[in-house]
């Protein structure tokens, strides 16, 4: 059997300051607002098939590139070309064309539900098949890798942190 695979608290002691200050600072911590929430997908999204430390370094261009539901909401055809053309992103036009979608969804479930936060919460202790199915039927690009790790990330579901991670005390 091969040897466990650490746990992102052990690996981001270890790593680069972006692994430790996503780490400390946002992962496994319920995101302020839904803009924040959306970030945070756009940030999923973009690692599919990658390494997260490359998603990582680009994180602040990532966040720049789709800074609101609203904005990213109204990108057309030109936003995608000059994306596609951002050395600081994630260049994968299905990628971008998804967080464009997605963020239309958003939209339409924060006229439902009041606020995309609202819905997750709404959505109680759901299993992780269950918030695939939910996810996939409302969302582009969000399939089970992509919807487990936005869910953990963003406190939706456990296991964020070790026990004896101090990060997990303040979360």
């Amino acid at each position: 059997m091969p040897p466990a695979k650490p746990s992102y608290c052990s690996f981001s002691r270890a790593r680069s300051d972006h692994h430790r200050h996503h780490h400390d600072f946002e992962h496994g911590r319920l995101p302020r607002d839904d803009d924040d929430l959306f970030r945070r997908l756009v940030l999923e999204i973009s690692q599919a098939g990658l390494s997260f430390d490359t998603v990582l370094k680009k994180k602040k261009a990532i966040y720049a590139a789709f800074p609101s539901v609203e904005k990213v909401s109204r990108y057309k055809e030109k936003d995608v070309r000059r994306l596609l053309a951002n050395p600081g992103i994630i260049r994968n036009r299905l990628k971008i064309e998804a967080a464009i979608y997605n963020a239309r969804k958003i939209q339409e479930i924060q006229k439902r539900s009041g606020s995309f936060k609202n819905w997750l919460g709404s959505q109680g202790k759901l299993s992780l098949a269950a918030w695939v199915k939910l996810f996939r039927k409302n969302f582009r690009f969000t399939g089970p890798q992509i919807a487990n790790e936005f869910l953990v990330s963003c406190g939706y579901l456990p296991g964020a942190h070790d026990a004896d991670c101090p990060v997990a005390k303040a979360v």
